[in-house]
């Protein structure tokens, strides 16, 4: 169970993000988040993280390794 656990926090990391980023951009409607750019900035750095996170579990996935 515990080898799942790195993958799933990458992906919710990584949709939290991209969300985080269209709400920042002003491409959500409106709303308490929309159009501020430090949004966009910190939903860049978030969806950064959950990249590294998600693609480094599924190298060691693919390399035979556990995660």
């Amino acid at each position: 169970m515990r080898q799942w656990i790195r993958p799933i926090v990458g992906a919710i990391l990584l949709v939290i993000g991209v969300i985080w980023v269209m709400q920042g951009s002003g491409a959500m409607g409106h709303g308490g988040m929309s159009g501020h750019s430090q949004w966009l900035i910190i939903g860049l750095i978030v969806a950064v993280a959950g990249l590294v996170l998600l693609g480094g579990a599924i190298a060691r996935m693919l390399r035979g390794g556990r995660v």
